[in-house]
């Protein structure tokens, strides 16, 4: 590191995240301005069907302002195991039960600005059951698609959600 933290303040406390600001002085004597969004993390499923298909859900995302077609995925809570969250999630969002969840591995979303790292789980050997939606959503649709399907899918832009990109590439790979 060729820099020192000079003052750190958490400047929001929110729900989803924190918003922390340093304040650092680099080894030549310049000072600089960090903003950071301190997040628990998250944890991504890639569900995959006796039939070798992937479920996924097509849910509103509010910053966007658009629809988006993505893989189950939610936040962890403070110090909660990503296993137990991506439990927690596939049955929330789909209805479905894994018998077997294996962690693919995991990725940072955006490490210039941000503490976020989702880990990313395969769920085989699934039964249906019922799901148990938060209230933003109630609207989230389920669809099921080949590989072949999501490739095109993220090829022609359809599928552009980047953690869903990385599930599947992580997952095809695992596959193989």
């Amino acid at each position: 590191m060729n820099y020192k933290l000079i003052k750190s303040d958490v400047l929001f406390k929110g729900r989803v995240f924190d918003l922390q600001v340093d304040e650092i002085e680099y080894d030549s004597g310049n000072k600089g301005i960090r903003e950071i969004a301190v997040h628990y993390g998250g944890a991504v499923v890639v569900p995959v069907t006796n039939e070798g298909k992937i479920i996924f859900v097509k849910q509103f995302r509010y910053p966007l302002q658009k629809t988006l077609l993505e893989l189950p995925a939610g936040k962890l809570d403070k110090n909660e195991d990503p296993l137990i969250c991506a439990t927690r999630e596939l049955e929330e969002e789909t209805g479905f039960k894994a018998k077997t969840i294996i962690k693919l591995g995991a990725i940072c979303t955006t490490p210039g600005f941000c503490t976020e790292i989702l880990h990313i789980f395969l769920a085989k050997e699934l039964t249906a059951g019922n799901h148990n939606r938060e209230e933003g959503e109630y609207g989230m649709e389920i669809y099921e698609f080949t590989i072949d399907e999501i490739e095109q899918k993220i090829s022609s832009g359809e599928i552009y959600d980047a953690k869903t990109i990385c599930g599947i590439h992580l997952a095809k790979s695992y596959l193989k």
